[in-house]
């Protein structure tokens, strides 16, 4: 039998799971201007599944991309705080 596509699939489950709240926190405390965090993470694990074979290849690839989607989701926190859905972090401004 062969695990590697469990082990993947559970793997990205994980990962999304964990950059969910992380985007959360990351908008609380530091604002969208935190943006660049995950385009560093992001193109630094994605340029790191280019350098490693099998299933570390594929796990960069998932944390690099989920952490690049991440920017488009802290603009949309950003929003959903807006709307009063979240909480606003200390010492931002409310923007529309």
């Amino acid at each position: 039998m062969y695990f590697s596509g469990i082990i993947i699939g559970a793997a990205t489950f994980l990962v999304i799971g964990a950059f969910h709240p992380l985007v959360i926190k990351a908008e609380y405390h530091l604002g969208v201007g935190s943006w660049w965090m995950f385009l560093v993470l992001g193109v630094g694990c994605i340029a790191g599944s280019l350098f490693t074979a099998g299933l570390w290849s594929i796990l960069f690839g998932v944390v690099g991309f989920s952490s690049l989607w991440s920017i488009l989701e802290l603009v949309k926190q950003r929003e959903r705080v807006n709307k009063g859905w979240f909480p606003e972090g200390p010492g931002h401004k409310r923007r529309s």
